[in-house]
């Protein structure tokens, strides 16, 4: 499966694209900039190309581009997407002095990509970190996962899997992303209290 992990030359995108190449995927890194896109590729064993021609050649689309963009790249990248599946794993975020919260947005990102594009949007990877996803060993924390769609779910639900040496939870439908999202500032708040790299596990779950 090819998947193109767009916003990839980000810390994060960087990041996943290595431990999808390291999982045998076949990964495209997409930036609007192409040559820095095949640059970063080249570090991870990816290709690299234009966000569009990334999308367009993919069987799976992540957006991994910052919060604030995720919903404009969407926007310029529609055609491009098509009825491709995609994953958001953006949240956003409120800095404030008492500390980090979830915006007070009703819906989340990943509902807001669903109103936008043609195929199914997949919310999944929120509480992993950039540093974790990138660790020479492999996260051991659960992934939790949204969507409505089953097919789309379960491409994102066995790539969760090979990246993490945690398990992938179904959440349910992609309603519950709002509460995904929200759980990074949390996430954010515990590392920054106990100077940790915090992730989760779900108990009680085989």
């Amino acid at each position: 499966m090819r998947v193109a992990v767009v916003g990839g030359t980000g810390s994060f995108g960087a990041a996943l694209a290595r431990r999808l190449v390291e999982a045998g995927y076949d990964v495209v890194i997409g930036s609007r900039d192409a040559e820095r896109a095949r640059a970063a590729g080249a570090e991870v064993g990816a290709d690299g190309a234009t966000n569009g021609d990334a999308a367009r050649s993919a069987d799976l689309v992540v957006l991994a581009t910052k919060a604030d963009a995720t919903l404009e790249t969407a926007d310029e990248l529609r055609d491009a997407i098509g009825t491709t599946p995609v994953l958001s794993v953006a949240a956003e975020l409120a800095f404030t002095p008492s500390g980090v919260l979830p915006t007070a947005e009703a819906t989340s990102i990943a509902a807001r990509l669903q109103e936008r594009l043609d195929g199914p949007v997949v919310a999944g990877l929120h509480s992993l970190a950039a540093r974790n996803l990138g660790a020479v060993e492999a996260p051991e924390e659960d992934v939790l996962v949204c969507g409505d769609d089953g097919d789309a779910k379960a491409l994102v639900l066995e790539l969760a899997e090979r990246i993490t040496a945690g398990r992938a939870i179904d959440c349910g439908p992609l309603a519950s992303a709002r509460a995904l999202e929200g759980l990074t500032a949390v996430i954010v708040n515990v590392n920054k209290r106990y100077k940790a790299h915090a992730g989760v596990r779900i108990s009680g779950v085989r």
